[in-house]
């Protein structure tokens, strides 16, 4: 995915709950994809009661469908759709969801201005997937979520096993030009350890299970989906 630093971007700062909260879930697409769960590298269909799992979440839960002070987005915050993936930076369908759904709806509904794109935690592969993210938010400190988040995606090689220790995540930073003293301590604090695990949590209580998953307006898509599947998605929500 090319750089997203000509797209508008970056944290939020309004009041929560810019959707109304009567979103239900209306079914979850499986449409032949594939999601990671995680449980010894195995894949597996997706949760088919996802959409039961939704209506009985808690209030917090289902705030992340929502977007609120603080969230990283891409795109206008006043978009009429909410696209909300959950995702595993060490998951390689993640990446590949990233390389070649996400460019399209970035290009053809995020710039136009129609969907607003969040990005949400679900760090379950391991220790390397919550550092990564904890770096992520990290960079995000220094406007740069998003750069990182790319980054990440880019240099994917394999489950722990070294691709995102300590020290390559604090080059990353190096190479994106970030401050190296600002970004380390906030890193080496672990500041982020407990929004990563908690968004993890609240994502379980929602049902997701494995990644990515991704909600158009509070509906469940799961696996890494060709854009022609979500893009059905989006087209019904914005015909509301």
């Amino acid at each position: 995915m090319e750089n997203s630093t000509n797209e508008t971007a970056g944290r939020v700062n309004q009041s929560p709950f810019l959707i109304p909260m009567a979103i239900i879930v209306a079914g979850v697409i499986v449409a032949g994809a594939v999601v990671y769960t995680g449980a010894g590298g195995k894949i597996a269909k997706p949760d088919q009661n996802l959409g039961n799992t939704l209506v009985s979440a808690s209030d917090e839960a289902k705030t992340l469908l929502t977007v609120t002070t603080g969230d990283f987005v891409l795109g206008d915050p006043g978009a009429k759709v909410t696209v909300v993936e959950f995702a595993d930076f060490q998951c390689p369908f993640c990446g590949r969801f990233f390389k070649t759904t996400i460019p399209s709806l970035k290009e053809n509904y995020v710039k136009t201005g129609a969907v607003r794109f969040v990005f949400r935690d679900f760090a379950f592969l391991g220790e390397e997937s919550t550092r990564a993210a904890e770096a992520a938010r990290c960079a995000g400190d220094q406007n740069k979520f998003w750069e990182y988040h790319d980054y990440l995606y880019n240099h994917q090689k394999g489950e722990n096993q070294g691709a995102f220790s300590d020290a390559n995540l604090k080059k990353f930073a190096d190479t994106l030009k970030l401050d190296r003293a600002v970004f380390d301590a906030c890193f080496d604090s672990e500041k982020y350890r407990p929004f990563v695990e908690r968004e993890t949590k609240l994502g379980q209580e929602l049902g997701v299970s494995g990644t990515p998953t991704t909600f158009v307006d509070g509906e469940a898509i799961v696996g890494a989906i060709p854009f022609a599947d979500i893009e059905k998605k989006i087209q019904a929500a914005l015909a509301k």
